[in-house]
């Protein structure tokens, strides 16, 4: 998977601001690993590992928009490309991933995930 040259990318501080005002209600797809997700995470991230992403890609919400970060941005960016090249166009790549993210200070969890944590969010 590559990303595509009209990828839309927003950093991390945009992607924390859509997840709390925006109304469509995006989802922050983390396509990190899950050791990697158990180590740090933002927080009501839906969990889809890009070692599973081709049997787990009917799990990504059509009816929302989709932010997708892992990290640094390369995975991230290679698997929004797939989706936008699906017909997906609702679809941005969060640069930086979680380094940039945890590096801005913006709320994370640590340590084993919740049940269900990981799971889409409502």
């Amino acid at each position: 998977m590559t990303a595509p040259d009209g990828l839309v990318q927003i950093d991390v501080t945009e992607a924390e601001r859509r997840l709390r005002e925006d109304p469509a209600r995006p989802v922050l797809l983390d396509v990190r690993e899950a050791g990697e997700f158990a180590d740090i995470r933002v927080p009501g991230a839906m969990l889809v590992p890009t070692s599973a992403f081709a049997q787990r890609v009917s799990e990504v919400p059509a009816d929302r928009p989709i932010m997708v970060i892992c990290h640094l941005g390369g995975r991230s960016a290679a698997v929004a490309g797939f989706l936008q090249r699906s017909g997906r166009m609702d679809v941005v790549n969060v640069t930086g991933g979680m380094d940039a993210w945890q590096r801005a200070g913006l709320p994370t969890r640590t340590g084993a995930p919740e049940p269900g944590e990981g799971d889409l969010p409502a």
